[in-house]
């Protein structure tokens, strides 16, 4: 026998949306908590199995800075402006 096919018992602690989902799927189509969860869990699996992943990708484009703004030290720049501004709080 297989250990996949044999039921497995656990605990499950649901979120309160989930929960509230679930609840209202076994109301609509009249299943115990046993078949909704499974269903649930079957298409999950299922989808993720199937489902491509799509590449993602990057389209570049002129971003309009000036002539000598270096775009890769605009972080610098504002640690210099707060250093800056600083410096004159607390020399007054």
């Amino acid at each position: 026998m297989n250990t996949y096919d044999v039921y497995m018992r656990t605990t499950l602690s649901l979120e309160p949306d989930v929960a509230r989902k679930l609840r209202k799927k076994m109301a609509e189509k009249k299943q115990t908590l046993k078949q909704a969860v499974n269903e649930a869990l079957r298409a999950g699996l299922e989808t993720t199995a199937t489902e491509k992943r799509h590449k993602f990708v990057v389209e570049p484009h002129a971003c309009g800075f000036k002539a000598g703004v270096d775009p890769d030290k605009l972080n610098q720049l504002v640690d210099e402006m707060e250093a800056e501004a600083v410096a004159r709080k607390l020399s007054r």
